[in-house]
Formats: structure tokens, C-alpha cells, sequence
């Protein structure tokens, strides 16, 4: 047995480093349920088992009535991203549409994106023929731009971490908001016997007719912003969301996590391991996400000792990337 009284290392690893060919991946188990996927959705678990409180629901549904983005912020791991994920799943509006933003990102990321080259040749290549070519086809449209497709039923873009960017973008990002629509200049220039035009989408399973050279939406997207704070968001902007900070969940609503994500068996094994972990966990030194994978690994008697376990996955979040 291991120091800990877990399982011996041949019971527990999968893989095992001694360079010999075995068929131990058949051993391994299920996922934890926010890392399970359906490929014919294109859906994952994650956030499907969230937990949530009253007031926060209050929120939500403002920014829903309002057609206002829900501009989340909290500490890295409170679950702003699964948030959206929960939203989207318990309302079927499809797979969320994920724009995850970087200090390069522009409007145009968001919105579509034209393969100039591409058309151009392909026109070079079918000029002989006389046909035109298929510029559909060179046009893809981004989180944003699919979300703002004419629908019955609003879809969940997830802006991710929004503090990112540069100053320019969340203004930017309000004029769409304000509009429910942006121009698609390369489709603007065609003759009207040209349309409709079919083009791609961020959902990669379909595509969408366009009947003009502007995307313009009938149910306007649910909208979720996330921040870490690592910059202030200008005031108009922030006027324009509706806001909702998450707090770091307490010991009861730890609790109840544990058991909405891996049920109340994985918590009685895993209820040690808790109390000893949770002060570092209320002072905000791991965040929750870190904490359910070590409790996930507890509760299938999977860990390694706990001093390992603590230095791989329990590292404080702001020493976690110190070398």
C-alpha cells in the first residue's frame, strides 16, 4: 500500500513508464463529468451539475429579459465559464459559442472571418468557365457573428475573459450590441441575383443562408462576458451589462458541488480530504476547479500520496506557474 493507504501504483496507473506495451488504458475510468464529451452534440458536461444560488438566478434572468450581455467576474475557478454552459444546457439553446479573447483579438474575430486568397484563386481557376466563384464558401462567421443569425430561440456566445483585450474592443463590441447586426462588406458588393449566399459558421455542423450582405439577428444572443480583472472594463461598457460577481462557495455549497458533480458517495469518500484542504481553500489559495479534480482522484481511490497530490494539484493559484 501507498503511504496514504491508497491503492498499490500497479492498481492506480495507467500508464507506467517502464516502456513495456500493456493494455492499461482499458482500466481507466470515467471522466469526471465536466470533461465528458458528445461528439454528435458537440456538447460537453461542463456545467451541467451547477450550482447556483437565488440571487445569482436574479441576475440572470434580468440579463435575459433585458437582451443585456451578463458581464460574470470573480476569481479564476469560481466557474464563470461553466455558468454559461449551465445556462445554454437547462434552456436548450445548443452548444455555446465560444470566443476566447487575447490581447490580439479584434472585432472581426468575433464576427467573421474572409479568406481573401482563397476566393481569389478559386475565381482565378473558374474564370475560364465563366462560373463564379463560390465566395460562401471563403466566409466563415465567428462565435458573435453565428450567435446574431436570425433565430427563434436565442443562442449562449461566451466572450471569455474579455479584460484581455486591448482598450478598443469593448467599444467596439457595444455598437454590435446596440445594432443587433454588422455588414459582411465582401457580400455587400454582390449583385442582388447573387444571393442567397450560403456561408459557414462557428458551429462547424452547419451553415447559414444569408438573403443580403449583413448578418442581423431576430432573438438577440444571451451574451456572457467573463473577467478576471486584470484590467478595468470602461464605465459605458460596464453600464451596458448586467453584472454579477462570483463568490468563492463556502463549505456547505463546496459540499453540495461535490455531490451534484460526482454524487453523495464520492463525497462521504472524499469528506477527510475536505476539511483538511479548506481553509487553504477560503483563503482562496485553490480554486474550485482544483479542488474537484484532487476530490474526483480522492473518490475514486485513484490519488497519489497526499504530498504529491498536494504539489500537483493543490499548488496555490498565484504560485501555481512559479518555477
Amino acid at each position: 500500500m501507498t503511504g496514504n493507504g491508497g491503492p498499490k501504483p500497479a492498481d492506480r496507473l495507467i500508464y507506467r513508464g517502464d516502456g513495456k506495451p500493456h493494455d492499461g488504458i482499458r482500466e481507466l475510468p470515467e471522466p469526471p463529468p465536466w470533461r465528458r464529451f458528445d461528439p454528435r452534440s458537440g456538447r460537453s458536461g461542463v456545467g451541467r451539475a451547477y450550482q447556483i444560488g437565488p440571487g445569482e438566478i436574479e441576475i440572470i434572468n434580468i440579463a435575459l429579459h433585458l437582451r443585456r450581455p451578463l458581464l460574470i467576474t470573480g476569481k479564476a475557478g469560481t466557474g464563470k465559464t461553466s455558468l454559461a454552459h449551465n445556462i445554454a444546457h437547462e434552456l436548450g439553446l445548443g452548444p455555446v459559442l465560444k470566443w476566447s479573447i487575447t490581447s490580439r483579438s479584434s472585432l472581426s474575430d468575433g464576427l467573421y472571418h474572409y479568406d481573401a486568397l482563397g476566393y481569389f484563386q478559386a475565381a482565378g481557376a473558374t474564370a475560364a468557365e465563366r462560373v463564379p466563384a463560390d465566395i460562401g464558401r471563403y466566409i466563415r462567421l465567428g462565435p458573435l457573428g453565428t450567435a446574431l443569425l436570425p433565430r427563434e430561440k436565442p443562442r449562449v456566445v461566451l466572450i471569455d475573459e474579455l479584460d484581455k483585450s486591448d482598450f478598443d474592443l469593448p467599444a467596439e463590441l457595444l455598437t454590435v450590441f446596440d445594432d443587433g447586426q454588422f455588414p459582411i462588406p465582401e457580400l455587400e458588393r454582390l449583385p442582388a441575383d447573387q444571393f442567397p449566399v450560403e456561408v459557414l459558421t462557428a458551429d462547424y455542423r452547419e451553415r447559414a443562408l444569408l438573403r443580403e450582405g449583413r448578418v442581423a439577428c431576430g432573438a438577440f444572443p444571451l451574451v456572457v462576458i467573463t473577467s478576471n480583472g486584470a484590467r478595468e472594463l470602461p464605465l459605458s461598457f460596464l453600464r451596458w451589462c448586467v453584472q454579477l460577481e462570483l463568490k468563492q462557495p463556502g463549505r456547505d455549497k463546496l459540499a453540495a458541488i461535490v455531490r451534484a458533480h460526482m454524487g453523495p458517495e464520492a463525497l462521504e469518500k472524499s469528506r477527510d480530504f475536505m476539511d483538511r484542504h479548506f481553509d487553504s481553500f477560503d483563503r482562496g489559495e485553490i480554486t474550485t476547479d482544483q479542488f474537484l479534480n484532487a476530490v474526483y482522484l480522492v473518490a475514486l481511490g485513484r490519488q497519489p500520496p497526499e504530498d504529491q497530490l498536494s504539489e500537483i494539484l493543490l499548488r496555490p493559484a498565484s504560485t501555481a506557474n512559479r518555477r
